[in-house]
C-alpha cells in the first residue's frame, strides 16, 4: 500500500506601567552608585538594561541587578526593605537551578567619603551579583540559531523535572480553582484593552477555557492533592534559560509573588512549551514535552491538560502585549490561544519493526505534526520498560527485565497510556517492536475503543543494516544488541495488510516525509 502524506489527512503577571517620558535614563542614577562604591571595574566596558522593575548592569564578567524604587498594582519596591526581600528572595530561589550564576546580594552602605559594598555603614541600597554569560548563550538566541537539538531539549526536559521535584509543594487542593482564577483575571486585563483585543473574541476564548476548567476539574484537583502545585519557576519562557557549558539553565524565577509562581507543574511546563510553539519550534516544544513525561512518569494523567495550559499561557501574552502597546503581537497571541483549543481529532500511530529500524527517530520525527498541541505522546516500550522495573532510563536491565510476562507488562502499560491519551483528545505514537499479532491487535483495538484514527506502520531493514545501526547508537533507552537483532530477524511476525510495510533503508529523514 502507498503510504503519502498518511498522518496529514505568561507571563503571570500583568504588563508594568508605560515608562514615564520624563525619566529619561532611570537606571544612570543606579549605574553610578555602583561605580562609586567600587563595584565595577573600571576598565571594562559597562551597560545597562532597565525593565519594569529592575536594572540590570552588565560590567566585565559580572552583570549587577538593583530592584528601581517603583511601586505598581502587582509589586512595592519602593522601600529599602521591600527591595532587599526581593533581591534575596530572587537569589535563595535561582540558587535551586542556577548557583553557578547567583553569587549574593550586597548591601551599599554610607561612608564619610561616599558609599561602599557591605561596608560598617547604614544600607541605603542592595545589589545582586552574578556571573555574566555571554549574549547568545540565552535560549531565545538558540532558538532563532536554529541551534535547540534534541539532546539540549531533553537536558533542559531533566533540569525542569529536578526543579519540580524539590520545589515547595503548595498545601492548596484546589487545582481547578486556582487556574480559573487565571483565566478569571486574564478577562479583566484583556478588558482593559478593547481597541486591541476584541471583546467578544476575548469572552469566547474565557468560556471555552472555562467550560475545559470544568471538564478537567476532577484531574486538576487529584493533581493537587498529589503535591504536583508547586512554588515553580513562573517565567519560564526562552529568554530566562541560559546555556552553560552545554548545560540548559533556567534563572531569573519570578520571585516577587510566590502566589503567582505556585502553580501545577504543567502550567508551569506550558510557558516554554506555548514559547516554542509560536516561534514555529513545533519539534522542539513536542521534544521538551516527551522528554518531561518519560522522565516524570508522576504526571501521565495530565498530557490531554496541555492545550489549555498552553491556551490560558498565550491569553496572559496577549493582554500582557497590548499592555506594552504591541498590536501585532498581542492579536497574534490572541489568535495562537484560541486555535489551541480548537478540535483536533485524535490519531494513534503504532511504529513497529526490528531494533534498528528508526523507530524512535520516526516517532520524535512526526510526533508534533499530529494532533493538539504540543502534538503526539509518544509512548516508547523501552522507557516503559526502565520505568516498571525502577531503574533510570539509560541504565541497562538484566535478562529478567525481558521474558516474557515483563514484556507483558510493558505492552499493557502502553496500551493502557495510550488509551488514556487518546481519549482526553491527544493523539499518542506507540514506539514497539509489536512484534506479534497480539500486539499489534492490542494497540489497533485500544484506538477503536476510543474513537480515534489508528495507523499502523512496519518499518523493514535488513539485518546487517539493523545491527550496523545499533552499533552507531549513543547513549540509549534500548538495550537490543546485535544478538538481539539477530534473533528477531527469525522470530517477529509481520503484520496484516491493515498495516503499512515500509522501507527503512533509506533513513528516517525519509520515512517521515511520507508521513507527514
Amino acid at each position: 500500500m502507498e503510504v503519502n502524506h498518511l498522518i496529514g489527512q505568561n507571563w503571570q503577571f500583568p504588563m508594568q506601567n508605560a515608562p514615564d517620558p520624563s525619566d529619561v535614563d532611570p537606571g544612570a542614577p543606579l549605574v553610578d552608585l555602583l561605580r562609586r562604591a567600587d563595584a565595577l571595574d573600571p576598565g571594562a566596558t559597562t551597560e545597562h538594561i532597565v525593565t519594569h522593575g529592575a536594572v540590570i548592569v552588565l560590567n566585565g564578567d559580572r552583570a549587577w541587578k538593583m530592584k528601581r524604587p517603583v511601586t505598581y498594582r502587582y509589586l512595592d519596591f519602593s522601600g529599602i526593605a521591600d527591595r532587599r526581600r526581593a533581591l534575596t528572595d530572587e537569589y535563595e530561589l535561582n540558587l535551586r537551578t542556577a548557583p553557578q550564576l547567583y553569587r549574593g546580594v550586597h548591601a551599599i552602605t554610607r561612608t564619610d567619603a561616599g558609599v561602599e559594598l557591605d561596608g560598617p555603614g547604614d544600607p541605603i541600597d542592595y545589589v545582586l551579583e552574578m556571573d555574566r554569560f555571554p549574549d547568545d548563550a540565552l535560549c531565545a538566541q538558540y532558538a532563532d540559531d536554529d541551534r535547540l537539538d534534541d539532546a539540549l531539549l531533553a537536558a533542559l526536559a531533566d533540569q525542569l523535572v529536578h526543579m519540580h521535584a524539590v520545589a515547595e509543594v503548595s498545601d492548596d487542593l484546589e487545582g481547578a480553582a486556582r487556574l480559573l482564577d487565571v483565566v478569571v483575571g486574564n478577562l479583566g486585563s484583556m478588558s482593559r484593552f478593547p481597541e486591541i483585543l476584541p471583546p467578544a473574541q476575548a469572552e469566547w476564548l474565557t468560556d471555552r477555557q472555562r467550560a475545559l476548567i470544568a471538564e478537567h476539574a476532577d484531574l486538576l484537583d487529584a493533581r493537587a492533592r498529589a503535591g504536583r502545585v508547586v512554588r515553580g519557576h513562573g517565567d519560564l519562557h526562552l529568554a530566562n534559560i541560559v546555556v552553560l557549558d552545554d548545560v540548559p539553565v533556567p534563572f531569573d524565577c519570578l520571585e516577587f509573588d510566590p502566589e503567582l509562581a505556585t502553580t501545577d507543574v504543567l502550567y508551569d511546563l506550558a510557558f516554554l512549551l506555548m514559547d516554542l510553539w509560536q516561534r514555529g519550534r513545533r519539534h522542539e516544544a513536542n521534544a521538551v514535552a516527551n522528554a518531561y513525561f518519560d522522565a516524570s512518569g508522576r504526571d501521565e494523567d495530565g498530557y490531554r491538560l496541555l492545550p489549555l495550559l498552553l491556551s490560558i499561557r498565550a491569553t496572559v501574552r496577549a493582554h500582557v502585549s497590548a499592555a506594552a502597546g504591541a498590536v501585532g503581537p498581542a492579536l497574534e497571541y490572541l489568535a495562537l490561544a484560541s486555535s489551541l483549543l480548537d478540535p483536533v481529532p485524535p490519531v494513534a500511530l503504532a511504529i513497529g519493526g526490528a531494533s534498528g529500524t528508526g523507530k524512535s527517530t520516526v516517532a520524535r520525527g512526526v510526533a508534533h505534526a499530529m494532533g493538539a498541541a504540543p502534538g503526539a505522546r509518544i509512548l516508547r516500550s523501552d522507557v516503559l520498560r526502565k520505568r516498571l522495573a525502577g531503574v533510570a532510563v539509560f541504565d541497562r536491565l538484566p535478562a529478567t527485565g525481558y521474558t516474557r510476562e515483563a514484556s507483558a507488562r510493558v505492552y499493557g502499560e502502553l496500551e493502557r497510556l495510550a488509551a488514556a491519551a487518546l481519549d482526553g483528545g491527544m493523539s499518542v505514537i506507540g514506539d514497539a517492536v509489536f512484534g506479534s499479532a497480539a500486539e499489534q491487535d492490542r494497540i489497533a483495538e485500544a484506538a477503536t475503543a476510543a474513537h480515534a484514527r489508528f495507523l499502523g506502520v512496519w518499518l523493514e531493514l535488513s539485518e546487517q543494516e539493523r545491527i550496523a545501526r545499533i552499533a552507531a547508537r549513543g547513549l540509549d533507552a534500548s538495550d537490543a544488541d546485535a544478538d538481539v537483532a539477530r534473533a528477531q530477524t527469525a522470530a517477529l511476525q509481520a503484520p496484516g495488510p491493515t498495516w503499512h510495510r515500509v522501507d527503512a533503508a533509506g533513513g528516517a529523514r525519509g520515512v517521515v516525509a511520507r508521513l507527514i
